[in-house]
């Protein structure tokens, strides 16, 4: 099941209450899929930095080789926000007069820490890696963090495009505002000490359109292969438990407000049936909380996998637990 859905998208989201086990499975999903010949890029957006863990290798926010047709990156929040705002101050320096420059570097230092700084620069890095590995990888499966961040994340493609869109209107209403003011001819001395001279004026502000536009049109890009669910399509990974079961119908229905396309439930670490008294006890009570799951969410397909008696880490152990994910 898992393995089919994975087939049919070019774009694959693993979410999930913490601990679950997202990054082993979307590791696996990966390899399983680079074993069949497919070039496919891992990526985590997880800042606990699982997937260099699973690997037992250094992992960066470069993609580097994982195994035959498999590369991986992560996202380094603090990294990708340094990357964000230099490219955001080079453009402002580039745009405003020299004698600004120490105020908009004062205000790029104090706009680093702001609340939703991290998630817009990781955002903007996802943006970048859905168009561009689109064209190097047949698949693009993303490890992402806990719920909450994800549900945040996921929200904000709908939201930085509405905020760009209504930058760049601005931007025109004062454009148009400027060349009435040219119109007045009668007074070009009057004009000039409002507009400035028309043409350094005229560059500057197809710089600014310029500028603006690009970032719509990430955010557009992005938003659009979101909603494609031919093209994009997110699985939750939960444990047999009752808080994760809580959260992943919470989560759902969040995903749902996005616009994400939500078409499988792995249950990770289920309880072998006939494992002695204690276990059996327990594994009772998953299927008690699997019930609740089951009667939130009837349309969504539903997979399982078994606890496993040791811990998954290094590219051998990954492919023997990728060959348990159900064709």
């Amino acid at each position: 099941m898992l393995l089919d859905l994975a087939r049919s998208r070019q774009i694959l989201f693993f979410g999930g209450k913490g601990g679950v086990g997202k990054t082993t499975v979307s590791a696996a999903t990966a390899l399983a899929l680079a074993g069949e010949g497919k070039r496919v890029l891992l990526v985590s957006t997880d800042p606990a930095h699982n997937l260099g863990h699973l690997f037992n290798r250094e992992i960066g926010p470069r993609p580097v080789r994982l195994a035959p047709d498999l590369d991986g990156l992560e996202l380094d929040p603090e990294a990708t926000v340094q990357e964000h705002m230099s490219e955001v101050s080079g453009a402002l320096h580039s745009l405003m007069p020299v004698q600004m420059h120490g105020e908009i570097d004062k205000h790029i230092a104090l706009s680093r820490d702001a609340p939703g700084m991290q998630e817009a620069a990781i955002l903007e890095k996802m943006a970048e890696i859905v168009e561009q590995g689109g064209k190097e990888y047949e698949h693009v499966i993303f490890d992402t963090a806990p719920s909450g961040h994800t549900a945040r994340l996921m929200a904000l493609p709908e939201m930085m495009t509405a905020w760009t869109e209504g930058l760049i209107q601005r931007r025109e209403r004062a454009d148009r505002f400027a060349e009435f003011v040219r119109g007045l001819g009668s007074d070009s001395a009057l004009a000039e000490d409002i507009v400035g001279e028309k043409n350094p004026a005229a560059e500057k502000e197809s710089k600014i359109r310029g500028v603006l536009n690009r970032r719509r049109l990430k955010f557009v890009h992005l938003r659009e292969a979101l909603a494609d669910p031919e093209l994009t399509s997110f699985v939750i990974v939960l444990v047999a438990e009752r808080l994760p079961v809580l959260e992943t119908i919470e989560l759902r229905d969040q995903l749902r407000k996005a616009g994400l396309a939500i078409d499988c439930l792995v249950v990770n670490k289920r309880l072998p049936a006939g494992a002695g008294k204690f276990l059996e006890e327990r594994r009772a009570q998953q299927k008690f909380h699997l019930q609740t799951l089951g009667k939130a969410l009837p349309e969504i397909p539903c997979e399982h996998l078994d606890l496993v008696a040791q811990d998954i880490a290094g590219l051998e152990a990954l492919k023997k637990f990728s060959t348990g994910l159900e064709d």
